[in-house]
């Protein structure tokens, strides 16, 4: 009797665990996908939740390091968690921007990058190097400023103007060496196309940002630099920089007195512009969440007036504007690199 009743309850707990079992593993499974919406929801309802990294693929010092600090500083206000610019220089822009291009997209790792996104995709292939990135890598949410090139001279340097410089470097053909950020770069772009506007020639000296060329342009180790207004404005007003002239469509507000190349016979126009971007994979709600930060950025009376007084004037495009502006800038950009060519 002792064995039958051992028998029959082992019978009895076997079916009950099967049965158990099959019916714990439909719970779980609804749990565990219940459980997932519930996180994803949670998770982009609660973004974000922690400090968020702005990267500034250039060197302190450069327009994107100046417009990246209030923006940082006024996303913090907005988010309600801190925005920490990080500097990752190198390779025209291209090193930082790849690092943001192949960072997880979850709304964390943020870029600020100028104009040179556009040309650094076809400048590789052009190089035959490994893409650093794809254009389509990253997608673009807000444009913050558009500033015309700028060209600088030290103050005691022998020309006074555009004409000069120029008929001294057609009479000694590459003799005059400028700075830039990097081969392809914001800051190569505009004098490449200045020489083919005006036939005169140049010795390109590639640094790695903006920063570092203008300080070895005052140190007297290169003659001029390209670059935008925020870069070398306060040198100007301290009367270290003379300006020669810009490549605008209109004279700049603060800097008035410095003729557009076209004024004197020259045909070309850049603009080196800023602009925020997030890795392409970014989800919707956290891509738009961050765009309705930068409006507010861009509505910021002390972003205006900080980007502003450093000679940039805030000049905000929306994403599906900026969107537009990107892929316009780019099929130039791309005419251009190839016009360039492969460079030593």
């Amino acid at each position: 009797m002792q064995n039958y009743s051992v028998s029959f309850m082992q019978l009895w707990a076997s079916a009950l665990k099967k049965s158990f079992k099959t019916g714990l593993y439909a719970s779980c499974v609804l749990g565990l996908s219940l459980g997932v919406v519930v996180e994803t929801a949670f998770s982009q309802q609660a973004y974000p939740n922690k400090p968020i990294t702005l990267v500034v693929p250039f060197p302190p010092g450069g327009v994107a390091d100046i417009v990246a600090r209030p923006v940082a500083e006024a996303l913090s206000r907005d988010l309600g968690q801190p925005v920490l610019v990080e500097n990752r220089a190198g390779a025209g822009g291209g090193i930082g921007m790849g690092y943001v291009a192949r960072s997880k997209p979850d709304g964390y790792t943020l870029l600020l990058a100028l104009s040179s996104v556009t040309v650094i995709p076809e400048a590789d292939l052009i190089v035959g190097r490994n893409p650093m990135f794809a254009l389509s890598d990253l997608r673009p949410i807000a444009r913050f400023t558009a500033d015309p090139t700028v060209l600088v001279v030290r103050a005691d340097a022998p020309w006074k103007n555009l004409k000069e410089f120029l008929e001294d470097a057609k009479k000694r053909p590459r003799a005059i060496n400028y700075g830039t950020s990097g081969n392809y770069g914001t800051m190569h772009v505009p004098m490449v196309m200045l020489e083919m506007g005006s036939g005169a020639s140049f010795t390109h000296v590639p640094f790695t940002g903006a920063g570092p060329a203008l300080v070895s342009l005052l140190s007297g180790q290169i003659e001029a630099v390209a670059s935008g207004p925020a870069t070398v404005l306060q040198n100007i007003k301290a009367g270290k920089l003379r300006a020669l002239a810009q490549w605008g469509n209109a004279r700049l507000e603060l800097l008035p007195e410095v003729h557009t190349l076209a004024e004197d016979g020259i045909n070309v126009q850049y603009a080196q512009w800023s602009g925020l971007f997030v890795p392409s994979g970014v989800p919707e709600p956290i891509a738009q969440r961050i765009r309705a930060a930068a409006k507010v950025v861009a509505a910021d009376p002390r972003v205006r007036e900080n980007i502003a007084s450093a000679g940039s004037p805030l000049q905000f495009l929306d994403t599906p504007e900026f969107e537009r502006y990107v892929q316009s800038d780019a099929k130039k950009m791309a005419e251009l690199v190839k016009h360039m060519g492969k460079l030593d």
